[in-house]
């Protein structure tokens, strides 16, 4: 995995007074609830409408629903490391941790080259979804009856939704990231990630 934290973006990375004023609003709410505005908005900035969209999406997308934030914070994770997206890995795991997920859990499903979530504290069905969503990364078209069987046994149909969706958009938010070479945001002073 490339070390963002380095990389220069390829597109300006906007500060709050760069923004009109809806987006300053964004920034504001960012900056209130994760103690920074993540570079990611920052460049999807350039594009006001887009990044209040995707802020919208957001929201219901990784917020509690049928599947808990924590969880889907480690979904988010597994995707973003099979997409090797520095970006995306370092935002995640920060969140799933401060949500409360564990330092295993996290260590399980961070490492793309590895399926540690297997044998690591997660439950069959987590460990269920933690699978689908590597087939996810690979194609769409690697969800068959047998694979969706498999993931139905332990998700109703909301928590598949939901599942499905987190795992296809961070297939989307790692390759914008890495793409458009967004360095990973610094964590906010005090914090562990």
């Amino acid at each position: 995995m490339t070390d963002s934290s380095s990389l220069t973006a390829r597109i300006p990375l906007l500060e709050r007074e760069q923004v009109p004023p809806e987006t300053a609003a964004l920034y504001d709410r960012l900056y209130a609830e994760r103690g920074c505005v993540p570079n990611m908005f920052k460049g999807l900035s350039n594009a006001p409408d887009l990044a209040l969209g995707v802020t919208a999406l957001l929201k219901p997308l990784m917020g509690d629903g049928a599947l808990p934030r924590w969880y889907k914070e480690l979904i988010a994770t597994r995707v973003a490391a099979l997409n090797h997206c520095a970006y995306c890995v370092s935002a995640h795991r920060y969140l799933a941790g401060q949500l409360g997920a564990t330092a295993e859990q996290i260590a399980g499903v961070d490492d793309p080259k590895s399926e540690g979530f297997e044998t690591g504290p997660f439950t069959e069905k987590e460990k269920a979804g933690l699978r689908y969503a590597g087939l996810v990364h690979t194609s769409g078209h690697a969800i068959n009856e047998a694979v969706y069987d498999a993931v139905s046994r332990h998700f109703e149909p909301a928590e598949l939704v939901e599942l499905t969706a987190v795992a296809a958009a961070f297939e989307m938010f790692s390759r914008f990231n890495s793409a458009l070479q967004i360095p990973v945001t610094p964590l906010p002073e005090g914090a562990k990630g």
